[in-house]
């Protein structure tokens, strides 16, 4: 198995740097899709190392994603691609861990799960994600217990058989849904996540509306 890692990034610049560092020193290659920053989060990712790509506006999380599996799908000698956050959340040692299970099981989409341990997760997002796991597991037809976290890994063979719509958060959600009606194989595994004072991009109201419309369009359109 080949794979690199992709990092959706928006005004991280205190903390990309660091984070695609340690990628790096594990060997895996590090493609940044740079979302419209206004701060110097291109510049620290590719002193880095990092392969980076650059919004000139705010698009969305979402259309980070594709673009990093557009160019990923490009590039024949990754059959992988390792998702994760660039503001420090999400720990680069826990890419191993996707990759083991990968090894071992073959699983087509691996979702890191935070919900064994969420002391310090903010009472709103716990209470979002609950929710929204709670729903998306249903939909899916198998118990994911975190469908919102955004480190993942996902195999090549899943992103060139599905087209996605979103450009927001709810792609991710969006994700789980296609792949599960394709009957690809969904799998989790423990991560830490470190939580420090930074505010969550994520709007619990109306991103949960968006999440919301985002199943009955699906449910609607059972082909897509």
């Amino acid at each position: 198995m080949k794979a690199c890692v992709l990092i959706p990034s928006y005004n991280v610049e205190q903390t990309i740097g660091d984070v695609v560092r340690k990628i790096k020193e594990t060997g895996l290659e590090v493609i940044v899709v740079d979302d419209g920053s206004t701060d110097n989060t291109e510049r620290s990712a590719s002193e880095n190392g990092a392969i980076v790509m650059r919004h000139i506006k705010n698009l969305g999380k979402g259309a980070s994603i594709k673009e990093g599996f557009d160019f990923m799908l490009r590039m024949t000698n990754f059959d992988t691609i390792i998702v994760m956050d660039g503001d420090g959340q999400h720990n680069p040692n826990d890419i191993q861990k996707f990759i083991s299970r990968e090894r071992e099981y073959g699983d087509d989409i691996i979702i890191g799960n935070r919900m064994a341990l969420t002391k310090n997760m903010p009472f709103v997002r716990l209470a979002t994600n609950k929710f929204m796991s709670f729903l998306l597991s249903a939909m899916c037809k198998q118990r994911i217990p975190d469908t919102q976290c955004g480190f993942r890994l996902i195999k090549r063979k899943m992103l060139k058989k599905i087209k996605f719509e979103s450009n927001k958060y709810d792609l991710e959600s969006e994700m789980l849904i296609k792949a599960s009606r394709m009957k690809f194989k969904i799998a989790s595994v423990p991560i830490e996540t470190i939580y420090r004072n930074e505010l969550s991009r994520i709007h619990p109201v109306k991103d949960t509306i968006r999440f919301v419309g985002l199943l009955v369009k699906l449910y609607f359109n059972k082909r897509g």
